[in-house]
């Protein structure tokens, strides 16, 4: 089944789930190269809009597919004549603009390597992306240029020339047209992702010519892309989201991709953009989402037909709040750095508030018990290496040890703990490092979370084990409030009532602390640095934590 039959199978039957499983089967070239065998088939002469940019001052830069057939094409030559060659490593740090597609179509025209990186990194970061990476070119705006270290490196300069740097705006003034120097084979690498690290130095996660370009078939599948789509999806260049919901995907279902650039999230603002273009496919990840619905989403008139979520787990609560403003049922996916989307509610199929879905085409899933290593109802999220889905990552680069551990016993482990149904459907549990014992019962800070921010008061909330000299453990949660509620012993009660409402007497939040979420640069909640914070709060079992609120402290909750 070559690429163009795959994904035409799965637009015949995106609400046809058991019949897109059964069909479908991995394209699987030994030749191929995405931006000149796909991309651009489509892409020239076509006047269809292909990347929509929207400033949150009102700017706009709207090109067509053809336009970036071309573009792409010079960039291409131009960075050949700058000594950029195939299988060389490139850093590609910049923002949501032009440059940043223009240069990912080139780099895969040329057979080059990208490094994706953010903007956001200082300069230990960038050192480190080249060193680790092995980068023999960089390519980041003007504006910075002075946290790049000094390197045996081509520096490549987006905007205002640099001195000692190559100005990015000669690439204009080349060739349109290009010629590639041989064919790509599909299993040469093509994308080096360090991944956000919420436990543990980023790892260097390797992907082809095929698993990303060709496995985010699976990806546009769940969101249920169409041709002529308009697709918003709300994520930072540098992560592997970027790639999958505002390259890949849209691309392949020859959507285009549409961007809203601000510096400081306004729900208003988004929803503006999302009424003014005509977004029909909209996602975000969940920290968005749980922002979104303070807002009042019913005041935006939208052409929205799908919205999705995906990076952490859907709360119930969200989902039916966008239910109840829109009409439309927000649907949660689940996948990694080293995946494309593994588990998915695609289109047209029945949806369990709080469950992830079920496999995607392509994709075999199995929970593994971590003790028996046997496969059981709630465990692991591993993928049968029998049947290894395009999708996978090669491995962790220059990193064997961490790779064997990854692909142990014909498994490939995501370190992701969840519950299968007797219909199929997959819950998440939590990491296996974020899953905890209190009073020898184990607790899945998710279903906790979900719980809490279903009270007015809670925007957002992160569950961890806090050391108790009795039970071992208690669940404590720290809570960002909604804006109008203040930090006080009130509304420490009013929540604290509501999670011994709506919880199990084994589940109940113990303790409360009003404070931001640790997080990732991409996003991601932190909790091992919030159970290392609290192992140095809770050291004298009797000693009073400032802050703190805990179930103790109030008469009114007991009983």
């Amino acid at each position: 089944m070559d690429l163009k039959t795959a994904r035409d199978l799965l637009l015949e039957r995106r609400d046809d789930y058991e019949g897109a499983r059964a069909a479908f089967e991995w394209p699987a070239p030994a030749e191929f190269n995405w931006a000149l065998e796909w991309f651009d088939a489509f892409a020239r002469g076509n006047d269809a809009p292909g990347l929509w940019i929207v400033g949150a001052d009102g700017s706009e830069d709207k090109l067509s597919f053809d336009d970036l057939h071309r573009r792409s094409n010079q960039v291409a030559n131009w960075l050949r004549a700058q000594g950029v060659e195939r299988g060389d490593r490139i850093v590609l740090m910049l923002a949501n603009q032009v440059e940043l597609w223009e240069c990912m179509l080139a780099a895969i025209k040329l057979g080059a390597v990208v490094i994706p990186a953010t903007t956001l990194l200082a300069e230990s970061d960038i050192r480190d992306r080249v060193e680790r990476g092995a980068a023999r070119h960089l390519i980041a705006r003007s504006a910075d240029a002075d946290k790049v270290p000094d390197g045996a490196f081509t520096k490549i300069a987006v905007g205002e020339p640099v001195d000692g740097w190559r100005e990015y705006a000669g690439a204009y003034t080349a060739e349109a047209h290009f010629s590639p120097d041989g064919p790509t084979r599909s299993s040469d690498t093509l994308l080096l992702y360090f991944t956000s690290g919420t436990t543990a130095r980023p790892k260097l996660v390797e992907h082809t010519h095929a698993s990303y370009p060709i496995g985010h078939l699976s990806t546009m599948f769940w969101i249920g892309l169409e041709p002529g789509d308009i697709h918003l999806n709300l994520s930072s260049p540098g992560w592997a989201k970027h790639a999958w919901s505002n390259l890949f995907a849209p691309w392949l279902a020859e959507a285009c991709v549409a961007i809203y650039n601000f510096e400081r999230f306004d729900a208003a603002g988004l929803l503006g953009v999302l009424e003014r273009i005509g977004v029909t496919t909209f996602c975000a990840p969940p920290t968005v989402w749980r922002m979104l619905i303070q807002a009042d989403l019913s005041s935006a008139r939208t052409r929205l037909r799908e919205v999705v979520g995906a990076g952490e787990p859907l709360n119930p609560e969200v989902i039916e709040r966008v239910k109840e403003a829109w009409g439309l049922t927000l649907r949660d996916g689940y996948g990694q750095t080293e995946t494309t989307l593994q588990i998915g509610n695609p289109p047209g199929q029945p949806v369990k508030p709080g469950s992830m879905g079920r496999p995607l085409p392509g994709y075999e899933v199995a929970l593994i018990d971590p003790l028996t290593g046997q496969p059981a109802d709630e465990g692991e999220i591993c993928l049968d290496l029998s049947k290894r889905p395009l999708g996978l990552m090669v491995g962790y680069r220059d990193d064997d040890e961490r790779t064997g551990d990854a692909m142990r016993n014909g498994y490939y482990h995501t370190g992701d703990v969840a519950a299968r149904d007797e219909d199929g459907y997959i819950t998440y549990v939590g990491r296996t490092d974020d899953v905890f014992k209190a009073s020898d019962y184990r607790i899945s800070p998710f279903e906790l979370e979900s719980v809490l921010i279903e009270h007015e008061a809670v925007a957002e909330a992160a569950v961890v084990p806090s050391p108790d000299p009795l039970r071992l453990a208690v669940p404590k949660a720290y809570v960002v409030l909604a804006q109008g509620w203040e930090p006080d012993r009130d509304t420490a009660l009013a929540i604290l009532r509501h999670a011994r409402e709506n919880l199990a007497p084994y589940k109940r939040v113990r303790r409360l602390e009003f404070a931001e979420l640790p997080k990732t640069i991409s996003g991601k909640i932190r909790r091992v640095e919030l159970r290392a914070g609290e192992a140095d709060k809770h050291g004298d079992p009797g000693a009073a934590v400032p802050g703190e609120f805990s179930d103790r402290d109030f008469p009114e909750l007991s009983g």
